[in-house]
């Protein structure tokens, strides 16, 4: 077998519009194409023993053990791969179950597609269980352990933290849409203008004064002190001199911390001689230049959590313990402990594995233990001085036992400190009594405090504490989302988008834009390039500015990585007609119009499909779209139209010379083409398309007819507004006219504006690109041959792995097919064949440069154009 590519799906694809993160693998079953797993001598049973939790799968058997049974039947190696690479991932601690096996058009090549949580996890079960599959099928050992300890060690490297996880689980419960802002902690919850940011449980609103004085932990205790809330006696020290001192004054027992630490780092307790005192001093230098020292408070570690000034949960914190037996030893107990599979590598369970270090070895040093001794059945001995559950502590839900006395505390706290989310630390016999009766006191107040012992404590009741940040962040009334317009086709999607957002920008909101020239906010370019992809979608609703987002999707990011938003409000589908087919297994105008249909998948159900009555394919999707429908047609008696319209619908058309919205019976006249100057005087068939899709989606949104029509109308095609569609260069004796149709749909639109054009002669320039099919070169060229005089080959670029000289030899077979006489001239250089043109343009000529063939070839017109005018 050979992985011919693994690409990662990071939003809705092909495959799943709910089901956003899919791994889908490329995979050659060679001769293993010939031997499904009936005709494999002993591979069933390698499997079961190998991987027995495959049992539950159940297949399309619909039973456990029904995996099984395909596997007895005979089932081929790529559909036993997506199952051993979705229970990988889920021995792992990744529960994840959607998978899919399809063969594609080409013999024993499959697309393997199954479910990921973390993505770098993902790529690694897909090429593990293929490593997987060709061990057992040759009987040897499949290193299954090795693999899921691979997994958990990727999985802890990527998966957000359980306090982050808990607020993104929570965003995408309530329907707010996310991005990861880094490989930490930093997200991003809502889209452009409505975006908020948090780190951990640190947020936008968070303060930074009150982080700074919440890390220092002297400064806070003055504060607290000031404001009568009980705090322990100590000292800040930053030189051992000073020791003796503080320990005159104290007394013992104490606590030593660093000023500025966290998690327990470098904290001793219970210290209780002057040697103890400098070795715990020591100890918590190695964290802050400055050391606190208090008295050591005897009773229950408690943690009180606020948020917006809302206590909202409470736990007692137990240091990570063993209890003696009289019988194992301390490792031994430890061991055991660990066992327990509520534990688990990093944040994977709910407690965490007890790993001896030295705050253990000091503990086992002052009770004169070592982890070979064996304890009196009963005692109890604590492996940490503190009680984090990230170092093995455990906790207990204390939220309801709280006294209200406490709580008023803990919410003033949170306002003295001013921090939005703040965790109290407290040391006090219990949290039912107030503090000022049962001498308990506040220890620290921590920003950015950890959520896992609410969110799964080890006794008591599970609280949802990211509920509430998301209630702060997203009060009542504010929304998460903005406005967002997907458009897609084979042609016009670029002029449909710029005339979108130009509709949008002119009725005052900041429109965020993405083309297959450029990433626009406003008038301004951002990004230059083909930037149509899922990564230039996020790059515009990453954006704080922006208050609605346009954005072209094309067919390939689509395939390579799925859409860059899980969800629109209205999903724009132009046409669908032939390009790209014979690319990525899209082989005919169906599986196209599959790709395509991933827009209108993400429309929400209130939301709308704009799509084109015109075109067949368009209205197909139509048919089985989960949203309202629109139709827009350049015949307002479209069989299509006249039935969607008489149930009610609404319809963009073109009839009598002007650009209508009908709805049922009623007819809204929004424009006449001749004011529209895209339209070139209504001359330009393709142009009226884009313009009647624009309105419709625009109207559709909710903008008045009369708004639409002055945008319309102050839409001028140019090189500037839009590039690289019919952009005419007017010179003192010729023209030149540039477009980057580069299909058979787009060529034939030229061709029809073209017969309007008057001139002495036509010439055109073409070429062709590397990765379409063989005939549809062939169609371009035979739609150049009908409208051209005569015709310039420049065959300098888009190659794309083939031959420049077999690429020229289809463009002739197409020509000559139509006019075996014609004139052809054949310059491979953009540059030539530009002075070519200006040096030998008779008056009244007309050129006409598709496809992008010569680069950059609108900024050399106009070079040429200032040159002759004298600019």
């Amino acid at each position: 077998m050979k992985i011919l590519g693994i690409q990662v799906l990071r939003g809705p694809n092909i495959w799943s519009i709910k089901r956003k993160k899919l791994i889908q693998m490329r995979l050659d079953l060679e001769e293993l194409e010939q031997r499904p797993t009936n005709l494999i001598d002993g591979f069933k049973e390698r499997l079961e023993e190998a991987i027995p939790s495959l049992y539950s799968h159940r297949c399309s058997k619909e039973k456990p053990g029904g995996f099984f049974e395909r596997v007895k039947e005979g089932t081929w190696m790529g559909h036993v791969i997506e199952h051993i690479a979705l229970e990988i991932q889920t021995l792992a601690g990744m529960d994840t179950g959607f998978g899919r096996t399809r063969q594609t058009k080409t013999e024993g090549i499959y697309n393997v597609v199954f479910s990921y949580l973390e993505e770098k996890a993902g790529v690694y079960a897909a090429e593990a269980s293929v490593k997987i599959v060709e061990a057992l099928i040759n009987n040897e050992d499949c290193k299954l352990e090795e693999h899921i300890q691979t997994l958990k060690e990727l999985r802890e490297l990527e998966r957000l933290g359980p306090s982050t996880g808990s607020i993104v689980n929570e965003a995408i419960a309530r329907d707010i849409p996310w991005i990861r802002l880094n490989k930490s902690s930093l997200i991003q919850l809502g889209y452009g203008k409505n975006q908020v940011r948090f780190r951990a449980t640190m947020t936008e609103r968070t303060n930074s004064i009150a982080v700074d004085i919440a890390c220092n932990k002297d400064e806070t205790k003055r504060l607290l002190q000031d404001s009568a809330i009980p705090v322990a006696k100590g000292v800040t020290l930053s030189e051992i001199s000073d020791l003796p001192e503080a320990l005159r004054r104290l007394g013992f027992p104490l606590v030593f911390k660093p000023l500025d630490g966290n998690h327990g780092k470098g904290a001793t307790i219970n210290v209780k001689t002057e040697a103890a005192a400098h070795e715990a001093f020591e100890y918590a230098k190695l964290y802050s230049r400055k050391i606190i020292i208090e008295r050591f408070i005897t009773g229950y570690d408690f943690r009180i959590l606020v948020i917006d000034h809302q206590m909202v949960a409470a736990a007692l914190r137990v240091p990570a313990h063993v209890k003696g037996n009289g019988q194992q030893t301390i490792q031994e107990l430890i061991d055991k402990e660990n066992e327990d599979p509520r534990r688990g590598y990093g944040h994977e369970n709910v407690l965490t594995e007890i790993i001896v270090d030295r705050d253990t070895l000091d503990l086992l040093e002052k009770q004169n233990y070592t982890l070979d001794t064996v304890i009196p059945n009963g005692e109890v001995f604590y492996l940490k001085s503190t009680a984090n559950l990230s170092t093995g502590g455990t906790s207990i839900d204390v939220t309801d036992l709280v006294h209200p006395q406490n709580i008023f505390m803990s919410e003033r706290i949170s306002r003295i400190i001013g921090l939005d989310i703040c965790g109290i630390d407290i040391m006090a016999e219990n949290l039912t009594q107030p503090l000022i009766e049962n001498g308990g006191v506040v220890l620290e107040v921590n920003a950015a405090p950890g959520f896992r012992m609410h969110l799964a404590p080890s006794e008591g009741l599970p609280r949802n504490v990211a509920a509430p940040v998301i209630d702060m962040l997203y009060p009542p009334g504010k929304s998460a989302r903005i406005p967002i317009i997907s458009v897609t086709g084979t042609n016009g999607k670029t002029t449909t988008t710029r005339l979108i957002a130009h509709i949008v920008k002119s009725n005052g909101t900041r429109v965020g834009y993405t083309t297959s020239d450029g990433i626009y906010v406003q008038n301004t370019m951002l990004m230059k390039g083909d930037t149509t992809g899922p990564v230039s979608a996020e790059f515009i609703l990453r954006d704080p500015t922006v208050e609605f987002a346009v954005l072209e999707t094309a067919r390939g990011g689509i395939l390579r990585a799925g859409l860059g938003f899980n969800k629109c409000d209205i999903g724009v589908v132009t046409n669908i007609q032939e390009d790209h087919l014979g690319i990525a297994d899209i082989h005919t105008l169906e599986d196209l119009a599959r790709v395509k249909s991933v827009i209108i998948g993400s429309v929400v159900r209130s939301g709308w499909a704009v799509l084109n009555a015109d075109n067949k394919y368009c209205r197909k999707i139509g048919d089985t779209a989960d949203c309202q429908v629109a139709y827009f047609s350049m015949d307002e008696n479209n069989p299509a139209i006249v039935a969607h319209c008489k149930k009610g619908g609404t319809a963009a058309i073109y009839e009598n010379g002007y650009i209508t919205i009908k709805k049922g019976d009623w007819k809204i006249r929004v424009d006449k083409v001749t004011h529209v100057p895209l339209t070139f005087g209504g001359s330009v068939d393709f142009m009226i398309q884009n313009v009647l899709a624009a309105t419709l989606a625009t109207f559709l949104y909710g903008y008045k007819t009369e708004d639409i029509r002055m945008s319309l109308e102050t839409f001028i095609p140019s090189a500037a507004q839009t590039p690289g569609r019919m952009n005419i260069f007017k010179f003192k004796e010729f023209q030149i006219l540039v477009d980057f149709a580069h299909n058979p749909d787009g060529f034939t639109g030229i061709k029809n504006y073209l017969k309007t054009i008057e001139a002495t002669e036509h010439v055109g320039v073409i070429s062709a690109t590397g990765d379409r099919r063989d005939e549809d070169i062939r169609e371009t060229a035979r739609i150049a041959a009908q409208m051209f005089d005569k015709i310039i080959l420049c065959q300098e670029k888009y190659l794309r792995g083939r031959n420049q000289q077999d690429l020229i030899d289809l463009l002739l077979e197409g020509i000559y097919e139509i006019k075996p006489n014609m004139q052809v001239i054949i310059n491979n250089s953009g540059d030539k064949t530009l002075q070519y043109i200006i040096a030998t343009a008779k008056s009244g000529s007309f050129y006409t440069i598709l496809s992008d063939t010569i680069d950059n070839a609108i900024v050399k017109v106009t070079e040429y154009l200032d040159k002759e005018y004298g600019i």
